[in-house]
């Protein structure tokens, strides 16, 4: 199995990254949506969108908000799918499933930059090889995973084969086969090939008590996305923009200073019952834009 050089490595973070994603110019015909600010791909991830119940439906919601560029893991199942069948069903929905969603992104003006799968310890590696087939499928070069940091040795077997990078998802967690530190990420890139990186969620990242903007700046050629959230330091609550401990505006404002193209997605967490999910997504574009044109 042929592995790609470091100085490889490089060349293909920078063809799928967001100077290349094209949103204000046309797929297929279709004239793109763009919420690329300031040299800053800004998008979402489905996930913000989990409560509106069918993949047409997170579709609109991505054009309602203005946004160009999708992390699709939420709304991908049809909304008859619900809870335990989803995964008995990615294991057997037929691949043209999700060429046929993908074409319905496209069709809509938004490009479909990764997809979500998480590969856990538990699993066969025919399911860890299911999630790269259906990637393939639709066409991303990227898939972002919450995953278990022993399992990185077996996805990277399977990043190599169908050379598509993989971003592991950190999260707030004590457990050291979970990711959430520097130290967790490092693990699981030592001796790696450079298909395996990172998709840093800086809230999370945040409440586990590290300094993202500190992470960014010695590891932007290894990451993938950036998720956007808010939280408080020391475990603390997912929060609306700018309440919390999150440095949000310094991350995307060294992002446009620097012209590191790394996607960065919204992903909505602090709502309750009741709450306008559209609305708030918006709300969080809306700060991203003013930290980007100040």
């Amino acid at each position: 199995m042929a592995l790609i050089s470091r100085r490889d490595a490089g060349k293909l973070l920078l063809a799928g990254c967001a100077g290349a994603l094209v949103p204000a110019g046309r797929l297929r015909g279709v004239t793109m949506i763009n919420s690329v600010i300031r040299g800053v791909q800004i998008g979402a991830q489905s996930y913000s969108f989990r409560d509106l119940g069918s993949p047409d439906a997170i579709i609109k919601a991505f054009q309602t908000v203005g946004l160009g560029e999708c992390e699709l893991s939420s709304g991908v199942e049809p909304p008859n799918v619900k809870g335990p069948e989803v995964a008995k069903w990615l294991r057997e929905a037929p691949l043209d499933y999700f060429k046929g969603l993908r074409k319905k992104y496209d069709e809509a003006g938004v490009l479909v930059y990764a997809y979500t799968y998480g590969f856990r310890k538990g699993f066969t590696d025919e399911e860890i090889e299911r999630g790269f087939q259906i990637a393939r499928a639709m066409g991303v070069k990227y898939i972002t995973s919450s995953a278990n940091v022993s399992v990185a040795p077996r996805v990277d077997k399977y990043a190599q084969k169908y050379k598509i990078m993989v971003g592991f998802h950190g999260h707030d967690s004590t457990n050291p086969d979970e990711f959430s530190t520097p130290e967790t990420f490092a693990r699981a890139m030592k001796g790696a090939s450079p298909y395996i990186g990172v998709n840093l969620d800086i809230g999370h990242f945040v409440a586990a008590g590290g300094d993202p903007v500190a992470y960014i700046r010695e590891h932007h050629n290894k990451i993938v996305i950036l998720h956007l959230k808010d939280r408080k330091k020391n475990h603390g609550a997912n929060l609306p923009f700018g309440e919390g401990d999150t440095p949000i505006v310094a991350v995307l404002q060294l992002l446009r200073d620097k012209g590191w193209k790394i996607p960065a997605n919204i992903e909505y967490e602090y709502g309750k019952p009741g709450m306008d999910t559209i609305a708030e997504v918006k709300k969080c574009f809306e700060y991203c834009k003013k930290a980007l044109e100040s």
